[in-house]
């Protein structure tokens, strides 16, 4: 068995320079916005909406905001990255009111959107939904604060709005992009390990925008999706599951319609995901779902981090205890929010082969820095992630300026 990965002690973590919690008048629910970073006065990160969700868990997708901008940053590149932010809203957004309270916390946050937040979806919130109730709040657009640092505004918006209009195979760019760069960092690590991709065997948890079109890149990149989990529960087929199928039978939420199900396909308990058999696991789903609780049932050799925060810190020492690679959010997820802004500040085009081909190049090289880094330090890839966003801060300040 291998030996236990080190991790250098954390230093401290900054407070973020904005940290707000809203109570909605109407339905007594909660909203929260934290702002960890600016870069040249703004910050970028999604808005969230799921029953529970907490102000810890908003401060501490806005922090890997921070570090997934930094790694990004490339000098030569028209992008360039901004702080880091995230916005939450505690309730279920199949609720009757989820709507309605999407629009006036949109409302309430208008200040912030209008001057330094730029969002866009996240889990349980569609970007056309996001648009809408951001229409109705008064905004010009989610991404607006960006606007006065774009050297041609409406070329630059018009080019965004073109990417958001491609369709591949009936499905939008905007909604792709995210799990072809999620897949390229699993296939990444098997290239890394000489696996090859004939045989290899992947689980999805989660077949929403990120978990279906990185389940759909595994398995045109030729592996085995093996089992794909919704809020129904587990779909598992050791032969592999017509990944294309499940995606047409789903619905907005990602959930599968069980009557296109073939008579092989089996259903498993909501969990059966963690233990079905799988070489590579994709929690592309909610926070927490590999805790120390239940990581003892994982027999995956990668775990691939394509939801944000999917495995507790104290399960991802037990699991590195015990040979498994985590390959951290802050790296494997950012291609989607790297890709809004490589198309807005105009990096690539709005054309589906450029960018699929730009989010492979660049997650590539990002995966194959970090995993270089985690062997030569000895550290586990979060480690070496977090290590290469503390180098590049300093240098995006130092260029543009502090503004913490």
């Amino acid at each position: 068995m291998p030996a236990p990965l080190s991790a250098p002690v954390p230093a401290p973590v900054p407070a973020p320079l904005l940290s707000l919690t809203w109570n909605d008048h109407v339905t007594g629910r909660t909203g929260y916005l934290v702002v960890d970073r600016l870069v040249r006065g703004v910050a970028s990160g999604g808005l969230r909406m799921r029953e529970g969700c907490t102000l810890d868990e908003v401060t501490g997708l806005a922090r890997g905001m921070t570090m997934k901008e930094a790694l990004h940053y490339d000098p030569g590149a028209r992008y360039v990255p901004l702080g880091g932010a995230k916005g939450g809203i505690d309730c279920d957004p199949r609720s009757p009111e989820a709507y309605g309270l999407l629009v006036r916390y949109l409302r309430a946050m208008r200040p912030y959107i209008e001057s330094c937040w730029t969002t866009g979806e996240d889990l349980g919130l569609t970007q056309d939904l996001v648009d809408r109730a951001a229409a109705e709040a008064g905004l010009v657009s989610s991404v607006q604060a960006v606007h006065p640092l774009l050297d041609d505004e409406p070329a630059a918006r018009q080019r965004l709005a073109d990417a958001f209009a491609v369709e591949v195979d009936g499905i939008g760019l905007d909604e792709l992009v995210g799990g072809c760069g999620v897949a390229e960092s699993a296939l990444t690590a098997l290239d890394r390990a000489g696996v090859p991709y004939a045989g290899t065997r992947a689980a999805v948890q989660g077949l929403g925008t990120m978990g279906g079109a990185t389940a759909r890149f595994l398995a045109r990149a030729g592996l085995t999706v093996t089992a794909v989990a919704d809020v129904l529960g587990t779909i598992a087929n050791p032969a592999g599951l017509d990944v294309e199928a499940l995606l047409a039978a789903r619905d907005a939420y990602g959930t599968v319609d069980r009557t296109a199900l073939r008579p092989q396909d089996r259903e498993l308990p909501a969990d059966g995901w963690l233990s079905a058999g799988a070489e590579v696991l994709v929690p592309a789903a909610v926070s927490y779902a590999i805790d120390s609780t239940n990581q003892h049932r994982v027999t995956a050799r990668w775990i691939v981090e394509a939801a944000n925060m999917p495995v507790t810190g104290a399960a991802e020492e037990l699991l590195a205890a015990r040979g498994i690679t985590v390959l951290p959010d802050v790296v494997v997820n950012s291609g989607t929010n790297a890709w809004w802004w490589w198309t807005l500040f105009g990096d690539i085009g709005p054309d589906a082969g450029e960018a699929f081909a730009y989010t492979r190049r660049s997650m590539r090289a990002l995966v194959s820095l970090t995993l270089a880094r985690a062997e030569d330090n000895g550290t586990t890839p979060r480690a070496a992630a977090h290590a290469l966003a503390a180098e590049r801060l300093p240098v995006i300040a130092e260029r543009y300026g502090w503004y913490r």
